[in-house]
């Protein structure tokens, strides 16, 4: 089964109705898309932050598309064995400024439902419009994280002036009823945003009932260094058991690409908790608030050690990768990020990647080649992984017995072909490349 998730970042439903063809014919196995709750701004809100300032659970309404759109853009996914995953946000609600402002929706909201009833109740997910969904008692009143490593802060104070809110029952109750019917669209999975600032009694009590049995979980607990891993992360992933961001990974492949880094590293980093276990990680490159949040930018890789990134992950035994594509939503604030990641779920260099991992996935991994410059790595008796980080050819010389298939092997990246035979076999990589080359045949 394919597994590679494409992160449609802030893409209109309409786009994935469209694409929908071509992102299963390009060996994607899921989709994640935009949080499609009611939120700031309504339908008016064009930035992609807007989406994460939800005001009402009981709506699918925004920028990109109402519940008749998304319903559309789900069936168009499921119609070519696609699934599909929502990024859902329960932390925090809207930060609007107004009188009530501890109210959600807010009195002009609920007048504007009774105004405009008739569209509001086609894209009305659970409940009724004519109340309230919550009150100043349902939000902490702590003020904003100061200290962000400490853990009572980060779960029971406002992150950046977003109202908290306190996990009570009837919050607890809002939110598993909007799960309940978002499950009902058949979403297939979620993508659970800031999840180091959420209890772990609410992660249990939200995300790990009957109700979401079966579905794909995974949570964003953004961390750039071993404290912040262990203070929010590690603790997380040892007492829930759904699927984690591998920010370790991340970690490991930032220090291993810097110029005093090893690529030995790579080798197995799970073994040295340098990344998560295979089968609770979700792995990427680059992630969102990467791209376009000042206080992240600074654990983003270069472009080039983010294609050899990429290489890794896609090549490597372990993890589901996720491919980030956006519309140039980071390039007004930062020039240097225009066209860097626009339609990248097509580019050459990705599906090739997605080829070569969707040829291999669940073939066992063992080394071939280790330096600190540059590794090669076999996977199962079809497909072998050579990256070089340096800026000089590399030509590692390998046993072949190592192999179990002597012959033909293609480059899905480049389209070069090799013939591997004989007691040994000598690559050439190219300085700053990666080649991932597939069995071909005698």
């Amino acid at each position: 089964m394919n597994d590679v998730i494409l992160h449609a970042f802030d893409w209109h439903y309409a786009d994935i109705v469209n694409n929908a063809e071509k992102i299963a014919g390009l060996g994607y196995g899921a989709v994640l898309i935009p949080p499609p709750l009611y939120s700031k701004n309504d339908e008016s809100g064009k930035e992609w932050w807007q989406r994460y300032q939800p005001k009402d659970y009981r709506i699918l309404r925004s920028f990109l598309g109402n519940k008749a759109d998304l319903e559309r853009a789900i069936a168009a996914l499921h119609g070519n064995g696609v699934r599909v995953y929502a990024d859902i946000v329960f932390n925090h609600m809207a930060n609007e400024n107004r009188p009530d402002r501890g109210n959600f929706p807010g009195d002009a909201e609920l007048q504007r439902y009774k105004l405009e009833r008739e569209g509001f109740e086609k894209d009305r997910l659970y409940g009724s419009l004519d109340e309230g969904l919550f009150s100043p008692w349902d939000f902490n009143m702590d003020g904003n994280i100061q200290n962000w490593l400490d853990l009572h802060e980060a779960t029971e104070h406002s992150l950046c002036g977003l109202p908290d809110l306190d996990i009570n029952q009837w919050v607890i109750d809002q939110q598993r009823a909007c799960l309940h019917e978002l499950n009902k669209m058949q979403i297939d999975g979620y993508r659970i945003d800031a999840i180091k600032h959420l209890p772990e009694y609410h992660i249990r009590s939200v995300f790990e009932t009957a109700d979401m049995a079966g579905k794909y979980r995974f949570g964003e607990a953004l961390t750039s260094n071993d404290k912040e891993e262990g203070a929010f992360l590690w603790p997380l992933f040892d007492n829930t058991c759904i699927s984690f961001y591998d920010f370790p990974l991340h970690e490991t492949l930032r220090r291993t690409f810097s110029p005093s880094g090893s690529m030995r590293e790579l080798v197995d980093p799970a073994a040295f908790r340098q990344a998560l276990p295979w089968w609770r990680a979700v792995t990427f490159s680059v992630t969102h608030d990467m791209s376009n949040n000042d206080g992240f930018r600074g654990v983003m890789l270069q472009p080039q050690d983010e294609y050899l990134a990429n290489a890794y992950l896609m090549g490597r035994d372990g993890g589901v990768p996720l491919v980030y594509s956006d519309s140039n939503q980071s390039a007004g604030k930062y020039p240097e990020d225009r066209n860097r990641w626009v339609n990248s779920w097509m580019r050459k260099d990705i599906t090739a990647m997605i080829r070569f991992h969707n040829a291999v996935h669940g073939m066992p991994q063992r080394s071939l080649f280790e330096d600190d410059g540059f590794i090669v790595f076999v996977r199962g008796d079809r497909g072998m992984v050579a990256i070089n980080k340096t800026n000089h050819w590399q030509h590692p010389t390998i046993w072949t017995c190592d192999l179990l298939h002597q012959g033909a092997y293609r480059c899905q990246i480049h389209g070069h072909e090799m013939d591997v035979t004989g007691d040994h076999f000598t690559f050439a990589i190219p300085p700053r490349e990666a080649q991932m080359w597939l069995y071909a045949g005698k």
